[in-house]
């Protein structure tokens, strides 16, 4: 997974290196504090702030390594505004075959680093957001699924 490029708008990239910074810096110092403040209330082995402290200390470490594979493994792409095909960074709203218009599914083709609130993610590697990409409003594409081949129609775009 390391050698993935993560594909991220500028303002994604800028955003991840401020999360960075500030955990390897003021997020450590911070757990740190916490986990020693811990530590002095006695013995370890049922100290559950000690315990709760230390995985809350390895959740920030594997995030920081995550940001740090995403920086380290980037290109930079950028948001079309007005484009009428879809495209990485572009919102889709699709009806599922068989549902109703009212059923329709918004979905952010992109990194779930730049997922905007109240939209799903669709990876543009994975079966759905590959389907979508390069299709237009009115467009009807199937791809498959872990139960078997599904069909969307894009309905909107944004």
């Amino acid at each position: 997974m390391a050698d993935e490029i993560h594909r991220i708008t500028k303002e994604t990239l800028q955003k991840l290196k401020d999360e960075f910074r500030h955990l390897t810096t003021v997020g450590r110092t911070d757990i740190a504090r916490v986990i020693e403040a811990a530590r002095l209330l006695g013995d370890l082995s049922e100290n559950g702030d000690y315990h709760a402290a230390k995985d809350d200390q390895g959740k920030m470490e594997a995030r920081i390594r995550q940001i740090d594979i995403v920086i380290r493994n980037h290109e930079i792409v950028s948001r079309d505004q007005h484009a009428s095909v879809v495209q990485h960074a572009s919102i889709v709203k699709v009806v599922y075959e068989g549902d109703h218009d009212d059923d329709a599914q918004e979905f952010f083709i992109g990194s779930i680093e730049e997922k905007p609130d109240g939209v799903l993610v669709a990876s543009p590697t994975s079966p759905l957001g590959s389907a979508l990409l390069e299709h237009c409003v009115g467009d009807t594409v199937t791809y498959d699924a872990p139960s078997g081949a599904l069909q969307v129609t894009i309905v909107g775009l944004r």
